[in-house]
């Protein structure tokens, strides 16, 4: 038997091709369509002209990377960054605010519509900010030792790549950080281990900055005391990581302590900086404020908060609610949550740690009746979850999602086979610049 011939890639043209972009993808390229064929074009908005160069070809589609903007969207905008295109960091700020928004909305219905067949019966207006620069909170920043760029470079990756991005400060990171490229580079290369320093994490709540240097190395006791000199004068706490996420520290062995909160219902939550906490504090505030308002929460009502986290959810509804629970994986985050609620002084919320994600046998919280549930999912989604919820009684369900794929396939099945409504759905701009999609749903129970 011969050998099976082997495919040859075709090769990509020279010269840059003209195309009209007829929508956008979910990760922000523009589509367009070259001898029939889906190309997926880096750089462009609906309705434009424009010369694009091959990037990259495939069996089903292929992509690019505008060269040439001939008769550009009046969407269009001058992006703020230079290194735009270039970093990773975002892939929208060439596309006005306002037009991100319109886009990521129509991801939303598009797979709900396809994916899910569902159709919301009312759309939300979406909830956004009032500025969309600087309002990433948390963040994993890449370090890379460069000798012919003159040093270290700080940032995002680069599109499409593992090198760091060479820029000067990052306009959607908080400003205590955004700003603080520079002198962070500055820093590193004043180190002995300079070339050992793979990533720096960014975590802040409403006050304190903390910055996780991770460390390959160990450092010296000189090392130490630069980053110790460092901190204060920058109005930020350093720690440092050797090893796993269990071996971040202080630096100066000082805990510092991370929080944030959540005015409208008086309330104040605690974290550690590797836990999970919304990277923007303003919609968060109003994501918490509309998915109350959802639950339509009555004093006799018992919720159940499905991946609460440390709380986020779950402390809130208990200003409203008769009996809140919260189950969650990870058990730091549950203690972190026990605390919490402990500290503001909340009595009517119970926690469980449990792998939402496994077969769920014997757990104490199933054997009991919620009217109304909460679900805030990962990427993944909820469905192993979704047959329980009529068997706990759940009337109303606000779902929380940061893909538009796993809410649609959700939906899908609490529509079709769990006997809900889709009542309504919205996106909340969580991300600005990025394609980035975070929305929220109500279902209803016929």
């Amino acid at each position: 038997m011969g050998r099976r011939s082997r495919r040859r890639r075709q090769p990509f043209p020279v010269e840059p091709v003209e195309a009209e972009i007829e929508s956008l993808t979910q990760d922000g390229k523009g589509v367009a369509h070259i001898d029939g064929k889906a190309t997926f074009v880096y750089g462009s908005l609906p309705g434009e002209r424009v010369r694009f160069v091959y990037t990259g070809r495939r069996r089903k589609y292929d992509e690019g990377r505008v060269v040439e903007v001939i008769e550009s969207s009046p969407q269009r905008t001058e992006p703020r960054c230079s290194q735009f295109g270039i970093c990773g960091g975002c892939s929208l700020q060439h596309q006005q605010p306002e037009a991100q928004v319109a886009s990521k909305q129509q991801a939303m219905l598009d797979a709900l519509k396809h994916i899910g067949k569902v159709v919301p019966e009312e759309v939300m207006s979406p909830l956004v900010s009032e500025s969309v620069w600087g309002y990433r909170r948390k963040a994993r920043l890449g370090v890379r030792y460069v000798p012919k760029k003159g040093g270290t470079l700080v940032g995002f990756r680069e599109r499409g790549s593992s090198f760091v991005a060479d820029i000067d400060q990052c306009h959607i990171l908080h400003p205590r950080v955004g700003q603080l490229i520079p002198q962070l580079s500055a820093l590193i290369d004043q180190l002995s281990i300079h070339d050992q320093i793979p990533q720096i994490e960014m975590a802040m709540g409403d006050e304190e900055c903390i910055l996780i240097f991770r460390m390959l190395s160990p450092p010296s006791d000189e090392d130490l005391m630069k980053l110790a000199i460092f901190a204060p004068q920058h109005g930020i706490s350093i720690y440092i990581q050797e090893g796993g996420p269990e071996s971040i520290r202080p630096l100066d062995f000082e805990p510092t302590t991370l929080s944030y909160s959540l005015p409208e219902y008086d309330l104040q939550l605690d974290f550690l900086p590797s836990d999970f906490t919304q990277v923007n504090t303003d919609i968060n505030r109003q994501m918490v404020k509309r998915a109350i308002s959802l639950l339509e929460l009555q004093p006799d009502d018992r919720v159940l908060d499905l991946f609460c986290g440390l709380g986020n959810f779950t402390l809130p509804l208990a200003s409203a609610a008769g009996q809140v629970t919260g189950v969650e994986g990870d058990s730091g985050l549950v203690a972190r949550g026990r605390e919490n609620a402990l500290r503001n002084a909340i009595d009517n919320i119970e926690f469980y740690t449990a792998n939402l994600y496994e077969t769920l046998d014997n757990e104490p919280w199933l054997m009991q009746r919620f009217n109304k549930v909460l679900l805030d999912p990962p990427r993944s989604g909820a469905v192993e979850i979704l047959e329980h919820l009529p068997k706990l009684g759940a009337e109303r369900i606000v779902y929380v999602s940061c893909y538009p794929g796993t809410l649609a396939r959700d939906a899908g099945i609490l529509v079709h086979e769990q006997g809900y409504r889709l009542k309504c759905a919205g996106v909340m701009d969580m991300f600005p610049h990025t394609a980035h999609v975070e929305s929220i749903a109500l279902f209803e129970r016929y």
